[in-house]
């Protein structure tokens, strides 16, 4: 007997992430992680597995480890777990058994590490906060807070002042450690050359960084000194790896000023960056960069999209397009490869799987699935059928994804729900998404559209938006859901919207403009332009680009491009979910919407989510990202009830 997927799946998935493979591709590393539903805490624990037999076994006790990562001699796993203060630090044991010991202390916790070419030290990331209290200092006083910059707070991370990452080495013998990076700018991405004299990293630091996105590559002496940019002509990097002969780097990034669409290029130290991939491919996955990988023998591997799909892909000859090895019909979240670039392991989910381990020749583009954790449940609750179609506007194509019930009757009529993505540059992949998940297999059938805007598509697909939030796009969505409502199956008098930030925006933009819908649950949205631009951690830098100036310059076109303008044509009952720590879409754009709404007559509610930060159906605790779900698929029920 199969049964639905419920909001609480949330307890019953394994995860699996964070996969290293040892340089002679024997051993895999990866973290397994499940939520412990009594105490509503995700224990993760690293798990080793011999790659010739199979066999795995856990190789750490957690309960919250993370980030694995072969030293280069292969002696050595080097790991994340919290310390002092639940701050996460370097961790060692040997690959061969026994105990860890902790390596770090640093006040600020580590975000990123890298193990040196000779496997004596480690360049770690690491929070500099002049203003913070030394541990065991009395916080209990109030304190007062001074803002000197737009940026003194990020979402997730939350209160910045005057804080910056850096970069700093450790020595694994005696645990010394030295500060390599200051001054004012988030430093990351550290990556040692070949001969471990020098390190890499990325950086915003600069002038302009409180008013535009912009990153650049910096290479620093391994033993101190000043960084010097490699990468003039680009205007952001994401991730960056030296070529095996020490001359190059490989990096993502873009030299795109109205739109960071991440290519692959080569670096030299004095030469201008040299494009290697075009925007047919994305140099991303799933929201996360996922680094190149230079062979020794001059290749670069790397992961990439097209159209919502993920694939991984070989660069042999740099004047040649790359060829693909293997992937479409996933979106991959992580890869890992061995030494010699002949073996890589990914993680990768799709529509029917919430994701595992697959190992991939790259040679041949054979794969094998080294993980099926979840094989029990989706047995018992099986995964929505899927399936894709597309429509043409002008010269633009628009591909949709529809999600149906597993046990779908074409003779039978379905109340459709239309799930918008965020960004407005993200994408819906072929990938399993909880909202996507639970509505369709409740009975719902669920229309996701990659509107002009989205990413995968192209550079000039993605910038369609920019300046037209509301426009172009929104026509997208409305013929997508004309096409899915001329489907036989589809009851067009029962329709649902629902979307998250940039998706809430399109949601309420939607319920204020047409009235076919007779439910909508809205997500951290942006529903006033020109307090988003004062109020967000990204209100200028982004604000300015996508609507097409500064908010003194057009605050016209503020107002006109925002749902709150036209929040009383709303007839719609409306649902709106927010975190009360969200500072990407603060939570007063809900409440200024939630407030006309009710103070004209209309239908609504809002429920606030007490310490989420935007990332709530991402990353928020687990009893949030399950009542988020559960609120969802009450107010559907209630308004467009499911057969």
């Amino acid at each position: 007997m199969t049964s639905p997927i419920v909001p609480d799946y949330v307890y019953q998935i394994v995860s699996v992430s964070d996969p290293a493979l040892s340089g002679d591709g024997s051993k895999l590393a990866f973290v397994r992680s499940r939520i412990d539903s009594d105490r509503a805490t995700t224990r993760s624990q690293i798990v080793m597995m011999d790659m010739e037999s199979g066999v795995e076994a856990d190789f750490t006790s957690g309960p919250k480890d993370g980030s694995p990562l072969f030293s280069p001699d292969g002696a050595t796993l080097a790991f994340k777990r919290p310390g002092d203060a639940d701050r996460s630090q370097i961790w060692l044991i040997p690959t061969s058994g026994g105990e860890a010991r902790q390596l770090t202390s640093a006040v600020g916790g580590v975000t990123e590490f890298a193990w040196s070419p000779d496997s004596s030290s480690l360049a770690f990331v690491s929070n500099v906060d002049p203003d913070r209290l030394p541990d065991g200092e009395d916080d209990d006083v109030p304190r007062v807070r001074v803002i000197r910059r737009i940026r003194y707070r990020d979402d997730g991370p939350g209160w910045r002042g005057d804080a910056f990452r850096h970069i700093f080495t450790v020595d694994v013998a005696s645990g010394d450690v030295r500060q390599l990076t200051d001054g004012e700018g988030d430093d990351g991405s550290p990556a040692w050359s070949p001969d471990g004299s020098s390190i890499a990293f990325i950086s915003d630091r600069g002038g302009s960084r409180d008013v535009k996105d912009r990153s650049a590559v910096y290479v620093v002496p391994a033993s101190g000194g000043i960084p010097h940019s490699w990468s003039d002509g680009l205007t952001s990097a994401d991730a960056v790896v030296w070529s095996t002969d020490g001359l190059s780097l490989a990096v993502i990034g873009s030299a795109d000023e109205e739109l960071a669409f991440p290519l692959l290029f080569l670096l030299t130290q004095d030469g201008s960056p040299r494009r290697l991939t075009d925007d047919s491919i994305k140099m991303s996955s799933y929201g996360t960069v996922i680094a190149p990988f230079p062979t020794p023998d001059g290749r670069i591997i790397f992961v990439a999209e097209a159209k919502g799909e993920a694939h991984l892909y070989e660069l042999a000859d740099h004047d040649a397009p790359p060829r693909t090895i293997a992937g479409g019909g996933v979106r991959v979240a992580a890869a890992a490869f061995d030494v010699q670039g002949s073996r890589a392991v990914v993680v990768a989910d799709s529509p029917t799987s919430p994701g595992d381990l697959h190992l991939i020749a790259v040679d041949s583009g054979d794969q094998r699935q080294l993980t099926d954790y979840n094989r029990d449940f989706l047995d018992q609750h099986p995964a929505p059928r899927f399936e894709k179609f597309t429509i043409e506007r002008g010269d633009l194509t628009i591909e949709s994804r529809l999600y149906l019930p597993p046990d779908f009757d074409p003779s039978r009529k379905y109340p459709m729900v239309l799930d918008i993505h965020g960004g407005p540059h993200n994408v819906f992949y072929d990938g399993f998404y909880p909202v996507q998940q639970v509505l369709a297999t409740a009975g719902y059938v669920v229309l996701a559209v990659n509107p002009r805007g989205s990413g995968t598509y192209g550079a000039d697909f993605a910038k369609a938006v920019q300046g037209d939030w509301g426009g172009e796009d929104y026509l997208d969505i409305l013929e997508s859901v004309d096409a899915a409502c001329a489907r036989p199956y589809v009851d067009e008098t029962r329709l649902g919207v629902t979307g998250y930030s940039y998706g809430g925006y399109m949601s309420s933009w939607i319920v204020g403009h047409d009235h076919r819908f007779s439910a909508a649950v809205i997500g951290a949205p942006v529903t006033d332009l020109a307090s988003f631009y004062g109020t967000s951690d990204i209100g200028v830098r982004f604000g300015e680009i996508e609507i097409g100036g500064t908010r003194r310059d057009i605050l016209d076109e503020y107002r006109r491009r925002s749902p709150l303008t036209y929040v009383y044509n709303v007839r719609t009952p409306v649902l709106l979910l927010h975190g009360e720590e969200d500072f990407r879409c603060p939570l007063e754009q809900s409440e200024q919407f939630f407030v006309s709404l009710k103070r004209h007559g209309k239908e609504a509610e809002m429920v606030r989510f007490p310490g989420e930060s935007h990332m709530l159906i991402v990353s928020g605790h687990p009893r949030m990202r399950e009542e988020y779900l559960s609120r969802l698929l009450d107010w559907m029920n209630a308004h467009i009830p499911a057969p």
